[in-house]
């Protein structure tokens, strides 16, 4: 929804005074959210970049599955499934959710931001042989701008709400949790008498592979209600199993409450596009094969001739010298 086209109403203005535009037609952010924004010079760069970085990494996950992230131009870049309880949405929030925790984050210790730097509160002594310093990944900062901004959107105090609220958290925690120290060695002629250390932030892959675990684990979920006046708001409302032996869904798990489509054929009510029309390999009896793939239906098999760039050769300098190699590729679809 972000573009270059200005905008009387959604015009924005970034820390290097080049005006961002917010499309008014898909209603993009609320007023808190434009708020947070201007507070923030440089964050919507930020934002805008992990959400897309979700989006891809949505995609990637799910490449092999009947339900592949698909996504569209319109308010809704995700489509009808936003508006269901089921795992596919609980993975769409967590997502995205980490997605801009994880972008403001880098985006911190990078300087782009105004508004924050890196996180320098781990210095000084850490161990015999290493010490804290460097610029640690501002991950605090990130967590509690992405809680502001993409929380801010939610309302009501449902089921609905109340899950789309635990997977974003889940999704900000995941990038929390998947932090890792890195160092840097001192010392003569390269030995590492002493390191210094700091925290550093996960790939984004990292992050997409613990939450689409968390997807395949996800914990189905009913509106808990303590009906005690004395309970705080958040004591009162709140997710319990749908099945009263199993334990209470972790902070760090992803929660739905209503059954997947099952997302062979196009449903215009669900917002299903189907799997015809969908590659898939014939020798695999996992989900990417046809059998599971196609839903049953079968599959049409062709031939496609792909010409592509091979055996290129660097010439000093500077120059890449490449052939021409042309294959044929057997390509099974879904009917």
């Amino acid at each position: 929804g972000i573009i270059n086209v200005a905008s009387s109403t959604n015009l924005l203005t970034d820390s290097k005074n080049v005006q961002l535009v917010l499309d008014p037609s898909l209603q993009l952010l609320s007023r808190k959210q434009r708020k947070l924004i201007r507070q923030n010079p440089g964050i919507l760069h930020s934002v805008s970049s992990g959400l897309q970085t979700a989006i891809k990494e949505c995609k990637w996950q799910f490449r092999n599955r009947r339900w592949n992230c698909p996504t569209s131009q319109g308010p809704n870049i995700f489509g009808k499934i936003v508006n269901r309880g089921c795992r596919e949405t609980a993975f769409i929030f967590a997502i995205t959710s980490a997605g801009v925790t994880h972008s403001v984050a880098r985006s911190c210790s990078e300087g782009s931001i105004e508004s924050c730097t890196c996180d320098y509160r781990r210095r000084g002594p850490g161990g015999p042989d290493w010490h804290w310093g460097g610029c640690s990944d501002n991950i605090d900062f990130g967590r509690l701008f992405g809680r502001e901004f993409v929380d801010s959107s939610e309302k009501g105090r449902d089921l609905r709400f109340l899950m789309n609220l635990h997977n974003n958290e889940a999704g900000r925690m995941t990038v929390f949790s998947e932090m890792r120290q890195e160092c840097k060695c001192h010392g003569m002629s390269g030995s590492c008498t002493v390191r210094t250390c700091w925290m550093r932030l996960p790939t984004f892959r990292a992050v997409g592979d613990v939450l689409k675990d968390r997807f395949d684990g996800a914990s189905r979920v009913i509106y808990g209600n303590k009906g005690s006046n004395r309970a705080s708001r958040v004591e009162l409302h709140h997710l319990e199993p749908e099945n009263p032996a199993h334990k209470p869904p972790s902070p760090h798990d992803l929660v739905y409450f209503e059954k997947s489509p099952n997302f062979c054929t196009y449903s215009g009510k669900t917002g299903t596009a189907g799997t015809a029309g969908r590659f898939c390999n014939s020798s695999s009896p996992g989900l990417d094969g046809c059998e599971l793939l196609c839903c049953g239906r079968g599959y049409r098999t062709r031939t496609e001739r792909v010409t592509e760039r091979c055996n290129c050769t660097f010439h000093w300098c500077c120059h890449v010298s490449c052939l021409n190699c042309t294959n044929t590729q057997v390509l099974h679809e879904c009917l």
